[in-house]
């Protein structure tokens, strides 16, 4: 079951407008000099990608199907579990993490960007999504801003009642 993606219109809005809001949204900076296990990103990503299965519409059965197919390999749930569980080293198991190669068909399976993103702002790399994601996000913000007018327009008629009522 995949996420609803609202058909938009072609239009565009100023990449540098979406590259200072994505950079004041993101802990994006230069890279620092690296010191040792600064670059140990295994916590953040495994929140990241709990996150997202837990955000998915999918369950973990249908996230760990979509990545088989986009893999080519067979992917478990049981796999997913062992990438985003915590408590592998506490109970004795060894520690899992994702192989780097699955990360893109987790991210398009959940439908979330952010262990890509964590990935890319590690190294002071800046992720962008493609033209339909740009797309999509500037329609919510039109239609965002179509129902604010609507809100506004109720009030400016409100207001001219009681002032007309109040003479």
């Amino acid at each position: 079951m995949s996420k609803y993606r609202p058909k938009t219109d072609d239009q565009t809005g100023s990449i540098f407008e979406y590259l200072a809001k994505i950079r004041s949204q993101t802990q994006f900076s230069k890279p620092k000099d690296p010191t040792q296990g600064s670059l140990n990103i295994i916590d953040p990503l495994r929140d990241a990608m709990r996150q997202a299965i837990k955000a998915s519409p999918s369950s973990r059965h249908q996230i760990a199907g979509e990545m088989s197919h986009l893999v080519g390999e067979t992917i478990s749930k049981e796999q997913i579990d062992s990438w985003t569980r915590q408590s592998d080293e506490a109970n004795g198991r060894p520690v899992r993490h994702i192989p780097a190669e699955y990360l893109p068909a987790f991210c398009k399976a959940t439908q979330d960007n952010k262990p890509l993103i964590i990935l890319g702002e590690t190294v002071g790399l800046f992720v962008l999504p493609g033209p339909e994601a740009l797309r999509s996000e500037i329609h919510r913000i039109e239609e965002e801003i179509t129902e604010a007018r609507a809100e506004k327009k109720k009030r400016l008629m409100l207001l001219k009642e009681m002032e007309g009522s109040d003479e």
